[in-house]
């Protein structure tokens, strides 16, 4: 009887959690907005502020590496990087385009 409860309950809350994620998959060509991530050093090497921009880009898909990998056209300042992106889908617009500032990158890291 426990043990039906807590299957029901976990169903409940998979339900819950299924309904608002979904699979985020994007095609050869497609432009994406990117996210480094400050953990690994590398958003400091952006001059990471509190009113900085979250995302920068738009910048190209080139092809799918994996299930879940993309290889990014990205600027020569940000090619030598080697990081985990999060991405978020441009819809294009130009009043939405931020360009970045220029990037000075320590050589070090």
């Amino acid at each position: 009887m426990i043990r039906d409860k807590l299957k029901q309950a976990q169903s409940c809350q998979k339900s819950y959690y299924d309904h608002k994620h979904r699979p985020l998959e994007f095609a050869e060509g497609e432009h994406v907005f990117v996210r480094l991530s400050p953990v690994t050093g590398v958003g400091r090497a952006l001059r990471v502020r509190k009113l900085s921009p979250r995302f920068i880009g738009p910048y190209q898909i080139i092809k799918r590496v994996g299930p879940i990998a993309y290889q990014l056209s990205l600027p020569p300042q940000l090619a030598s990087i080697h990081v985990v992106f999060q991405f978020r889908r441009y819809v294009r617009d130009e009043s939405h385009v931020v360009q970045p500032d220029e990037i000075q990158i320590q050589e070090n890291l």
